[in-house]
């Protein structure tokens, strides 16, 4: 277990290289690797410790070699199709067991925290299901736990695709035309920092205002 993280942490850290030799291995098979990476990172609650975001930035780097063959348009489509098939799935995957969850079997999930749920999702669901594209961790959960709160399947399916085009497009074309600059090229690993920190920034700031407000309630 311990030589798997270990292996993850030093794909994330070194995700160019590492695409690079995929790349040369595996050629156009190289469109299946990185759409089922996405896939599972925000399909199956089980991975959301695949990488996303700097996944999609370093693809757009290597992509802007002429001498990789591979196509951005059609691996900015495929991924974006896989990120929205993830969410697709997550979705009825939370909308399938989330009766069973809540059945009472269970103590520490009681109905009570379906009906919120339910309720969050109603007022701000779609901003959610937008914005924890762009959030490690938060964006495999969010479609889960809209599914277990019953969001209106049209409602989920528009917010769902217009956050998969805005986070594959964003990363993968940032990718595209700034991986390859000298700065970058040269810090890859600390670009890789930079964009896991802005990542998580905002549920940072979040904690840190909830438990502020909290404070100044007492």
């Amino acid at each position: 277990m311990l030589d798997l993280i270990k292996s993850l942490i030093d794909f994330i850290l070194h995700i160019d290289h590492h695409l690079a030799e995929i790349v040369s291995d595996y050629k156009t098979w190289t469109y299946l690797i990185l759409f089922l990476i996405i896939f599972a990172e925000t399909g199956l609650v089980v991975t959301p410790f695949l990488p996303g975001d700097s996944l999609l930035f370093a693809a757009g780097a290597i992509v802007a070699k002429p001498e990789t063959g591979l196509d951005i348009i059609l691996l900015c489509v495929l991924l974006i199709a896989a990120a929205i098939l993830g969410d697709l799935v997550n979705y009825h995957v939370g909308k399938y067991i989330g009766p069973q969850a809540f059945s009472g079997r269970f103590k520490l999930l009681k109905k009570e925290y379906l009906v919120k749920t339910q309720g969050f999702y109603v007022k701000h669901g779609g901003k959610t299901i937008i914005y924890a594209r762009f959030i490690p961790i938060i964006r495999t959960f969010a479609p889960f736990v809209a599914g277990i709160g019953t969001m209106r399947y049209s409602r989920f399916a528009l917010y769902n695709i217009t956050g998969a085009v805005a986070w594959v497009t964003s990363f993968l074309l940032l990718g595209y035309f700034f991986g390859g600059l000298p700065v970058i090229k040269n810090n890859f690993t600390y670009v890789i920092f930079g964009i896991i920190f802005i990542s998580i920034l905002p549920p940072i700031i979040e904690v840190i205002r909830g438990k502020k407000k909290a404070t100044t309630a007492k």
